[in-house]
Order: structure tokens, then C-alpha cells, then sequence
């Protein structure tokens, strides 16, 4: 029995050779979670970001600021999987209601604490809630996108789209916090993003008639492992730390590199550019009739960004870093939707959103992990020592991925379960 999704798609011959983002968003009912789901989804670009600029202002020191941004996002890191799981058994809003309201307390406590130049141990304090209630907006996206294209060949295209969306707000969420914190205030992008939490996550947890069912009791109906007991999961988790530490390393070098030439409104532009760079390859990939398997798609696609990032140190002038991050974020784009596109075959479909939010926490923990270093090296080594994380981050990621990329196949018995989004049981996820 085909979803309705894939019948209405059959009456368009090239839906099936080649669907497109017009088929994707003529999906019925989509429209009533992108458009709350972008804007609950926005805070999360400028979370770290205004933590760095907030702290560093009220300290002085880049270690500081991404020590208070790495422990923020460890706690995400930690958190966000049992959200997932949470999601999965008690509904989507459920989780968000209380998780949005908790969120915006701590950050404004967190504020509130930066500006009494309260102690180091203070703001981590804080950070920990701060982290561990942001909404996981963008894998309760996903999972809506499973139960309305269920079997469809817009999965791909769907998961492409997604990448787009994040990438979106990566390239205007840095440049909101950076250009609110340097002309407004170093505070206003923390506040600014904890007040978008709270308008944009209640707008879409009112979305109620597109989020995945869940069973009696708050059961979901199809029983199912964690998601973490899959091999290839773990082996996506590394490679999503790897882009992780690419994030975390481009925001406070960047940081660090436009204060050093006295220009820090650069910051959001040169950052921007780099999102944009994510923003562009997205779109062309999920235009693309791929040929070439998943597997091998994410294996050459992360050796060229391993190959990319690896020359950021080197750049000296504002116009080769926006080259290079330009090229850096192009390649980070193929791999995010590979992987998540993986997660697909990988995964059993009652699992998906935990999957989805392990490689979200993924990104967010080698991000946390990335500003700690890159804030060390530049506030010890010369300027520009930070970007040799994001260098030795996807090379290592690179290596274990190469070596393990065989966990990343589906096996043939474990298709029928595992593609997930054509099962017959209406479940918490899809």
C-alpha cells in the first residue's frame, strides 16, 4: 500500500526520475511545520556565537568565553538523544512545552551572570540547563518529513533541504548575534536568541496535527532498540564530530582573527560566507540524481573537506579566509546530508529521531570540544592557531571513517525495517 504522499507524486511522471524541492514543498500540510520550524530553529545559530562575543567582552579572554560556549554545548551533546527519546515516546510537544520555557530562563540567567562578571564557575552553572533544554527543532523536522513521505524519493531531496534550512540560519544567525552584541549590546544576541526560543518553539509545538503519533500511554507502537546499538550510527557519530570541531574552530578564529585586524564586525560576514558556502552545495546536492551509493558519496566528499580545512591556518588576509571557509562550507554540506540520508537505511524507523539527535549532539559536542581548543590556542599561540583544530578534527573523523565505512552498508535483512518510512504500524518517529 503506497502513502499518499508517493500516489500524488506518481501523477507527475518525473517525480520518481527525479524529484525536485517544487515537489517537495507542494507536500500536503509541510508548509504548517517549515515555516514554524525555521524560525524555532534559529536561536540555535546564535547560541554559541553570543556566548563567545558575551563573555569574551565581560572577561577579556577567548579561553573563558569558549570554555562557558564548550560546556553549553556538552550538556546539548549529553541531553539531546534523551530528547530525542523522550520525543519519541511522549509526542514532540510534550518535550518542547517545558523544554523551550526552561531554556529561556537559563540563558537570561546566564546573562544576567556574564554581566555581574560573576565567577567562571557561575556560568558554567548556568550553561549546563542552557544546553541541555535547547530544542532539538531540526530532528523533529526530520521525523515529520518520514511520516509525510513515506517510500517516496523525496526522502533524499527532503534531507538536502533540510541541510539547506540549517545552513540558512547558520549564515543569518551569526550575523544577527554578531552585529546585535557589537552595535547594540555584547548581551543583546543572547537575549535576542532566548526570546526566539521561546516565540518560535511554542509556534511549533502548536503544529500538533503533523507531528509523529505516539501509542497508548505515551508507548510508542513499534518497540525498538536505541538507536546507538547501530554500528554505522556510531560510525556517523564520529564523522559528525569531525564537522563539529569545523564549527567550533571557525567561530572563534574568525573571532579572534577580526579583532586582531580591529574590524570585529567581520565576524558575521566572514562566518556567513562560510554558511552560505554549506548553504549552496545543499541546494545543488539535492537537485542531484545521485548515482554514486551514499557510502561512497560521504567517504570522498569528508576527504575533501578534511583537505579544505586543512588550509584555513594558513590564510593571513580577510579575502583568502573568505575564500577558503567559502570552500570549507561547500564540502561540509554533502556530508551532513549523506549522513543523514544514511540514517534512513540505518536506522529502524520507531528510532530515527534519537538517531537524528545523536548526530545533532554529535556536531554540538565536537563544536564544544572545538571552541575549548581554538580558544586555548589563541590566547596562547600566535593568531590564527585555532584554525589547526578544525584541521585535526575532520582528519581524524577522515581515518576512522575510511576504516569503518564498511558498518556504514544496509544489509539486505535488515532493509525491510530498517528504510523505516514505508512500515505499515503508525509509530512515534518516522
Amino acid at each position: 500500500m503506497a502513502s499518499t504522499v508517493t500516489n500524488e507524486l506518481s501523477e507527475d511522471s518525473s517525480a520518481s526520475s527525479r524529484p525536485g524541492y517544487g515537489q517537495l514543498l507542494r507536500t500536503r500540510g509541510a508548509w504548517t511545520f517549515l515555516i514554524p520550524g525555521f524560525a524555532a530553529r534559529q536561536p540555535f545559530a546564535m547560541l554559541t556565537i553570543s556566548i563567545v562575543l558575551l563573555v569574551q567582552h565581560t572577561t577579556g579572554s577567548y579561553g573563558a568565553a569558549g570554555a562557558a560556549a564548550a560546556v553549553t554545548g556538552v550538556s546539548m551533546a549529553l541531553f539531546a538523544p534523551y530528547s530525542g527519546r523522550l520525543a519519541d515516546r511522549y509526542g514532540q510537544r510534550a518535550v518542547l512545552l517545558p523544554g523551550v520555557l526552561i531554556h529561556t530562563l537559563s540563558g537570561l540567567t546566564l546573562t544576567a551572570l556574564a554581566l555581574s562578571h560573576a565567577p567562571l564557575w557561575a556560568l558554567f552553572v548556568a550553561a549546563v540547563p542552557t544546553g541541555a533544554s535547547v530544542p532539538q527543532i531540526g530532528p523533529m523536522v526530520r521525523a515529520r518529513w518520514g511520516v509525510k513521505l513515506q517510500d517516496s524519493p523525496l526522502m533524499t531531496t527532503a534531507a538536502a533541504f533540510e541541510s539547506v534550512t540549517d545552513e540558512l540560519t547558520f549564515v543569518l544567525g551569526p550575523l544577527l548575534a554578531t552585529a546585535l552584541c557589537t552595535t547594540v549590546d555584547p548581551a543583546a544576541g543572547l537575549v535576542t536568541e532566548a526570546a526566539l526560543t521561546l516565540l518560535g518553539g511554542l509556534l511549533f509545538a502548536a503544529q500538533k496535527s503533523t507531528q509523529p503519533t505516539v501509542g497508548v500511554g505515551g508507548h510508542a507502537r513499534v518497540e525498538h532498540a536505541s538507536a546507538l546499538r547501530v554500528p554505522g550510527v556510531r560510525v556517523l557519530i564520529v564523522t559528525f564530530l569531525g564537522i563539529g570541531s569545523v564549527f567550533g574552530g571557525m567561530q572563534v578564529s574568525l573571532a579572534a582573527f577580526t579583532e586582531s585586524i580591529g574590524e570585529p564586525g567581520l565576524n558575521g560576514v566572514l562566518y556567513g560566507t562560510f554558511a552560505a558556502g554549506n548553504m549552496i552545495a545543499g541546494l545543488v546536492c539535492g537537485a542531484i540524481a545521485w548515482k554514486v551509493a551514499p557510502q561512497r558519496r560521504l567517504v570522498i566528499g569528508y576527504a575533501a573537506l578534511a583537505l579544505a580545512a586543512s588550509g584555513l591556518w594558513a590564510a593571513h588576509s580577510v579575502l583568502v579566509l573568505a575564500g577558503l571557509g567559502l570552500v570549507v562550507g561547500m564540502c561540509i554540506a554533502p556530508a551532513l546530508i549523506t549522513g543523514y540520508t544514511l540514517v534512513e537505511g540505518l536506522v529502524p524507523a520507531g528510532a530515527r529521531t534519537e538517531a537524528f539527535t545523536w548526530l545533532t549532539g554529535a556536531v554540538a559536542l565536537g563544536q564544544a570540544a572545538a571552541v575549548t581548543v581554538a580558544g586555548q590556542l589563541e590566547d596562547r599561540l600566535w593568531g590564527g592557531a585555532g584554525f589547526l583544530v578544525p584541521m585535526g578534527g575532520t582528519v581524524l573523523a577522515l581515518a576512522t571513517l575510511v576504516a569503518l565505512r564498511s558498518r556504514l552498508a544496509v544489509r539486505p535483512q535488515g532493509r525491510t525495517v530498517a528504510r523505516g518510512v514505508g512500515h505499515r504500524v503508525p509509530v512515534a518517529v518516522d
